[in-house]
């Protein structure tokens, strides 16, 4: 979804941790670092040529032998060095960008709010009490339904389990966005991006974040 505020100020970057940080007024906030070491603008798409406007960025470094064939062609394609990751934002017409541009976290503002996005922390196969929040059976001696499902339906009438019945399965490992999170700083110099808040994921996934 393309911000009509502001759609030009995007970045990927990495998930490093949380610390916390004060500010003058001796205020400690909890914020999550995202490093950002190398985030370089591989081609540009155009309303004439694509039928919309966007950049395609790239991120982290990863060798040319690591990737197939039709990879290497669309790098040798654009004319850019391998990166790992590839991903594409739409911005507005007069975004003014430039291929082969560099982007770091200087774009983004203090006391900015931006969205970011990740995958959150898989937690493998888990039942309806951990997965839904379910409530517990009798605890009691003789009680055989501490922590089972239940009844999933009729069966008659409908005959069939419903779509969209809550039931055990593999919880986590989704992409997942928080909005108006607010920018407490950066480090150009280390190229880190200081975030109030926790994101989603665990230390070293990928992280995008885009204004909001």
């Amino acid at each position: 979804m393309v911000n009509k505020m502001n759609p030009n100020k995007f970045m990927l970057g990495k998930k490093i941790g949380m610390t916390q940080l004060m500010d003058d007024e001796g205020v400690v906030s909890p914020v999550t670092v995202i490093e950002v070491n190398t985030n370089t603008i591989l081609t540009i798409k155009t309303k004439e040529a694509d039928g919309y406007s966007a950049v395609v960025v790239g991120y982290g470094d990863v060798a040319e032998k690591r990737l197939n064939k039709p990879k290497v062609g669309q790098f040798k394609l654009w004319n850019a060095k391998p990166v790992k990751v590839i991903k594409e934002f739409r911005v507005s017409e007069d975004h003014g960008f430039e291929k082969g541009q560099t982007i770091d976290v200087s774009v983004f503002e203090k006391d900015q709010k931006v969205s970011v996005k990740g995958r959150t922390i898989g937690k493998g196969f888990a039942g309806t009490v951990k997965r839904w929040n379910f409530a517990c059976g009798p605890m009691t001696h003789g009680s055989k339904s501490h922590r089972i499902t239940g009844s999933i339906g009729a069966g008659t009438t409908p005959g069939r389990v419903l779509r969209g019945k809550k039931m055990p399965g593999h919880m986590g490992d989704k992409n997942r966005t928080i909005k108006n999170l607010v920018v407490v700083g950066n480090n150009v110099e280390k190229g880190l991006l200081y975030v109030k808040g926790a994101v989603p994921g665990k230390k070293g996934n990928l992280i995008e974040v885009t204004s909001t």
